[in-house]
């Protein structure tokens, strides 16, 4: 299956004030005009928490809030980055000499990681330099990949400095024996059973309480040092504790969620809204009791955002904690917010400080594209 090509449109910067706005700074910051510009939005998971990487579907959203680098390719090789932000310094390397410190996660490694990945992917050298201006609304650290936008769009910065697309062919699963087996959703596919049955599985061969590394190990037939070495991974390697049954009744019960909602939204019924509504609920209540990745401070916000007028709420990105998205009907989003804000930001305490609110309302928002400039041809 191959993925699209991210579109490509003809845009008048002079229509669009921020895209004006950013080519001012542009020529402001490099003296010169930029050649393109790239788009690549926030998104919100609607629903499907923590099985992604099990290798089940979630259904995320795009949202209106976007990352925008205005581009200009330059014959030398030197990458020159910066940030309408003052809180971004500027950065500069050679685009042929990237180095990426993990130790730190400055805001133009990320940029760094997309170019790389590029780079690496189709074995290229001699990558020409560019100056870039980077632009975003996403409000940081909220669990709406603002990091992600912005590794997307350096990736389609330098795919569109290469004159090359996105298109690819996804290698086909293979089979593997169980010791080869890392995620759940290749146990379903091995055994050819449905998500419903893969619960009543996860019933009979796994038990609620909490298992040991020994336990494990008896029910493998390995050792403590086979565990630690060729099983867990570095960061678990001293965990005591195991909830197997928990975890993999979460990752089962999202995954069927997720299609659920599918084929809600497909069909459509006339209490379609009721319906999605208490599947985000129940992904909630699972992320909390099953999978325990959320916390006080967000279980008290999915309430409130349920007891003013949200038809559904539940936590979402940022691994462990993060943020709510609630589905509230149009009508009620003006009194939705207030009362949330209110209930939530302005409590008695004090403990929340103001640039730590963020609470908004979006719709879904447009895809990765490349929003031309009125005066180049694409």
């Amino acid at each position: 299956m191959a993925t699209e090509s991210p579109a490509t449109r003809r845009v008048q910067v002079a229509e669009h004030p921020r895209l004006l706005k950013l080519k001012e700074m542009f020529n402001s910051k490099f003296g010169s005009i930029p050649k393109f510009y790239v788009r690549a939005p926030g998104r919100v998971n609607i629903i499907g928490e923590h099985i992604d990487y099990c290798g089940y579907s979630v259904l995320p959203m795009a949202v209106e809030q976007d990352v925008l680098i205005a581009v200009e390719p330059v014959k030398t090789y030197a990458l020159q980055l910066a940030n309408t932000n003052p809180l971004y310094p500027d950065f500069s390397t050679s685009a042929n000499n990237i180095q990426i410190d993990k130790t730190k996660p400055l805001w133009h490694n990320y940029f760094l990681c997309g170019l790389k990945g590029i780079q690496e992917h189709f074995g290229l050298s001699n990558l020409t330099g560019m100056n870039c201006l980077v632009d975003g609304n996403i409000p940081p650290s909220s669990g709406l990949s603002s990091s992600s936008a912005l590794v997307c769009c350096a990736g389609l910065v330098t795919l569109t400095v290469l004159g090359r697309n996105l298109s690819k062919l996804l290698a086909k699963y293979k089979s593997l024996q169980w010791d080869k087996v890392l995620r759940l959703e290749e146990v379903q596919a091995k055994l050819g059973i449905s998500l419903e049955e893969m619960l009543l599985v996860t019933e009979d061969a796994l038990h609620p309480e909490p298992y040991n590394p020994e336990e494990i190990c008896r029910c493998l037939g390995i050792s403590l040092e086979e565990l630690r070495t060729q099983i867990l991974s570095p960061n678990t390697q001293d965990v005591l504790i195991f909830k197997l049954y928990q975890r993999a009744k979460h990752v089962y019960s999202e995954a069927a969620r997720v299609l659920q909602f599918k084929k809600i939204c497909e069909e459509a019924p006339e209490n379609m809204v009721q319906l999605l509504g208490e599947l985000m609920n129940q992904s909630h209540m699972s992320c909390r009791d099953m999978y325990e990745c959320s916390c006080p401070e967000l279980d008290q916000l999915v309430d409130i955002c349920r007891k003013f007028g949200a038809q559904g709420s539940r936590l979402t990105g940022a691994g462990w904690g993060g943020c709510t998205v609630s589905m509230v009907p149009a009508d009620k989003l003006p009194s939705f917010l207030a009362n949330v804000h209110k209930a939530y930001y302005q409590r008695s305490d004090g403990s929340l400080a103001p640039e730590k609110q963020s609470l908004f309302a979006t719709k879904p928002g447009g895809a990765l594209e490349i929003p031309a400039s009125s005066c180049i041809l694409r």
